[in-house]
């Protein structure tokens, strides 16, 4: 990706919108290790190459927390 790798894009995207589940997948492990050193605050990482099922939990996994914190901002919402 030109200009931006996709470690700095997942920490512009969360810090603007934090609610968003940010799974990473890289086929470098070296490089994904140093990732997972600087603490980034995503849902995920899998390494490449990536196994269906394992995409699909972690998936579903980033898709349950959100959909979660979704419900609990409604219901703060509604005892306004």
């Amino acid at each position: 990706m030109p200009g931006m790798t996709g470690s700095e894009l997942s920490q512009e995207i969360l810090k603007i919108r934090p609610d968003i589940p940010i799974i990473i997948c890289s086929g470098y492990s070296e490089r994904l290790d140093k990732l997972k050193a600087k603490g980034l605050k995503v849902a995920a990482f899998l390494d490449k190459p990536l196994l269906i099922d394992d995409l699909i939990t972690i998936t579903k996994k980033g898709l349950d927390k959100s959909r979660m914190s979704w419900i609990q901002s409604l219901a703060d919402w509604s005892f306004c």
